[in-house]
């Protein structure tokens, strides 16, 4: 594979060659640089003190033992790993939580899919493995996957409330489905929670929103009704800076009436393996998408790269997206 540029910050950029990792620090915000022939600009920094830092993760998928399996369908390629080996959620999931735990986080929210199953013994595993190094710092809302069978682990919305920034936290799963909702009360309270916020909110859900095309009360995501109404609230209340999610596994920005982006952000479990930090400054907030890079981790990351092939998707392209679509500075209205 080429060298790819996955991740740049204000200050740093990443960059993975195979198994490899070039990591180079210390730069200057805003800054033309360039690294093997490949010329980039690291993010400006918001104006005024860093507030805090956090984290979010989603679609960690504890339970999981096939990657790239569509239902009972042969096609795939369907990815497992060797005899012997750690699960690959384990494997991917202990990365994250490693690499989290090493930046100074004022909180972790971890956006659905916790599962794959919703079973005892899978919500023990998450819990596990990010309960431990996290505590009441970790915050969780379910997905679609933790709720098949009707479970209401981790049912609920949340308001956080964190140094600089609050982050609403939406249940948008649908027992028993794998599309997602808002309901009116939801979206009430999170208007008159952005209605009353003396800081910037950062709106955070499993399902990514509907943004336009063909109607469907099956869409993947939030259904368009529903969508078309956060999207209303986002709009109407400034303070709402963002809405960001899972569900889809990929790295992909829209935007709602060219004012307020609609995020989503890839998963842990295969390719191309990634959590997303947001700094908070009192002039902006920095998205900075960074991609685990323990041996283990960027191993099977790698296998995974080709997943889905067999129908046709170019599955690093998708998943990956573009460098804008990962690392970028959301400014306050």
């Amino acid at each position: 594979m080429p060298l790819e540029l996955t991740t740049v910050a204000d200050d740093s950029a990443t960059f993975h060659d195979g198994l490899a990792v070039d990591q180079l620090d210390d730069l200057q915000p805003g800054t033309e640089h360039a690294h093997r022939g490949i010329t980039f600009t690291t993010l400006p920094r918001p104006s005024g003190t860093l507030r805090c830092r956090l984290a979010t993760v989603n679609d960690v998928h504890f339970g999981e033992w096939e990657a790239g399996r569509i239902d009972d369908r042969a096609e795939g390629p369907i990815k497992r790993p060797p005899a012997g080996s750690a699960p690959y959620p384990e494997t991917m999931n202990r990365a994250a939580a490693a690499e989290m735990a090493a930046a100074d986080l004022a909180a972790v929210v971890v956006k659905g899919d916790l599962t794959n199953d919703g079973t005892d013994e899978e919500f023990a595993a998450f819990e596990d493995c990010y309960r431990v190094p996290f505590g009441d710092r970790l915050h969780v809302v379910r997905g679609n996957h933790d709720a098949y069978r009707g479970q209401d682990v981790y049912a609920g919305d949340q308001w956080i409330d964190l140094p600089g920034v609050a982050v609403a936290l939406l249940d948008t799963a649908i027992p028993f489905s794998a599309t997602g909702h808002v309901t009116q009360a939801q979206l009430d309270w999170l208007d008159a929670g952005a209605a009353a916020s003396t800081v910037p909110v950062l709106v955070m859900g499993h399902h990514q929103q509907w943004t336009g095309g063909k109607r469907s009360r099956d869409y993947f995501g939030i259904d368009p009704d529903a969508s078309e109404a956060l999207s209303a609230v986002m709009l109407r209340r400034p303070a709402i800076v963002a809405y960001t999610a899972g569900h889809t596994h990929r790295h992909r920005v829209r935007w709602i009436g060219e004012r307020v982006p609609s995020i989503e952000v890839g998963c842990v479990k295969d390719f191309p393996g990634t959590w997303a930090e947001y700094r908070v400054y009192d002039g902006g907030i920095l998205q900075v998408v960074h991609r685990m890079s323990s041996s283990e981790a960027l191993k099977w990351s790698e296998e995974c790269r080709d997943l889905y092939s067999d129908f046709g998707v170019d599955y690093a392209s998708y998943a990956l997206g573009t460098l804008a679509e990962r690392c970028f500075a959301l400014s306050f209205r």
